[in-house]
């Protein structure tokens, strides 16, 4: 029997997801409808998901499976009543292999001070020696797939990792602590602080003046998580006052982040408009198609999200 797949997000994305979802079907074995328009709700088996206006009650979907997330963070779903099927978010690899480059790169960027030398190509000859990464120690907030993934590639290049996390994680080559007196040993001293939690109302404000003085004066924090990790008054605060040196903010409250917010315009400030990790097509349909197997064959789904903790 073929299986109906409502394709649900934003107009435009089916254009670039079309042809490797219907491919990555076939690879494993699916027979299935699927599109941005099947019809009646009560037909639909699975909805690929990304959020989208259009979209918000699902109980006329009575024989639904399981939503399939296109996005890693699913805060904006998680908490709707209307829905009680299952819940994926999106973990392929892509979104790791993504997120630990974006990372990385803007680590070594000012960990090698190579702002440094940008400043001075019109003929300054100041010759300077960055530290060894052994000598920088790095907080990673959040351990989870994108999180762990990030943390080992930072130890490996030998910089000294605490990671903290909600509840207790085992990573080879980094020291992982929990709770809140976990928190404030990840960041104590920390030259770098890297968020990756899930947005929750339990992580909102997680950075906050507090948790900023515990780092070593000069730090860069680096957040490609969730803008509302941080207490941007509390932010703004620790770059003039030079308790930290830098913010690299990939994520905000509100997005497209306004013309006229003020982290543009702050010198201590680097925005990039939220792509440390995009969803790349080709291995997200992958990922999503092999969950459908998974369910269809009876199997635990991947990435599964829980309701109560809401990632």
């Amino acid at each position: 029997m073929s299986l109906k797949i409502l394709f649900s997000a934003r107009p435009g994305l089916w254009d670039a997801y079309e042809t490797p979802l219907r491919a990555a079907l076939d690879e494993v074995g699916i027979v299935a409808e699927v599109g941005p328009d099947l019809g009646p709700p009560e037909a639909v088996d699975y909805i690929v998901y990304a959020p989208n206006p259009d979209l918000r009650d699902f109980a006329p979907y009575t024989r639904l499976k399981a939503v399939l997330s296109l996005w890693a963070g699913v805060e904006t779903i998680a908490g709707n009543e209307t829905l009680i099927a299952p819940l994926t978010r999106m973990a392929d690899p892509g979104l790791k292999e993504g997120m630990t480059e974006w990372v990385t790169g803007h680590v070594l960027y000012h960990h090698l001070n190579i702002g440094h030398a940008l400043a001075r190509q019109s003929g300054t000859w100041e010759p300077y020696v960055p530290p060894l990464a052994r000598d920088r120690r790095v907080a990673v907030l959040g351990l989870g797939e994108l999180g762990g993934a990030v943390a080992r590639a930072l130890a490996n290049l030998g910089f000294e990792v605490r990671g903290w996390s909600r509840r207790p994680r085992e990573i080879e080559g980094v020291r992982c602590v929990s709770g809140p007196d976990g928190l404030t040993e990840a960041l104590s001293g920390a030259h770098f602080v890297v968020c990756l939690l899930p947005g929750t109302p339990m992580t909102e404000n997680i950075v906050d003046a507090a948790a900023l003085r515990s780092t070593a004066t000069g730090a860069v924090l680096i957040n490609p998580g969730r803008g509302t990790l941080i207490n941007d008054d509390a932010l703004i605060e620790a770059l003039d006052t030079g308790q930290l040196g830098h913010a690299v903010l990939d994520v905000f409250r509100k997005e497209p982040l306004p013309a006229s917010h003020r982290f543009w315009a702050h010198p201590g400030i680097t925005v990039t408009p939220h792509v440390a990790s995009e969803t790349r097509p080709t291995s997200a349909a992958r990922f999503i198609a092999e969950n459908i197997r998974r369910s269809e064959d009876g199997a635990d789904l991947l990435a599964r999200v829980d309701r109560a903790s809401g990632y």
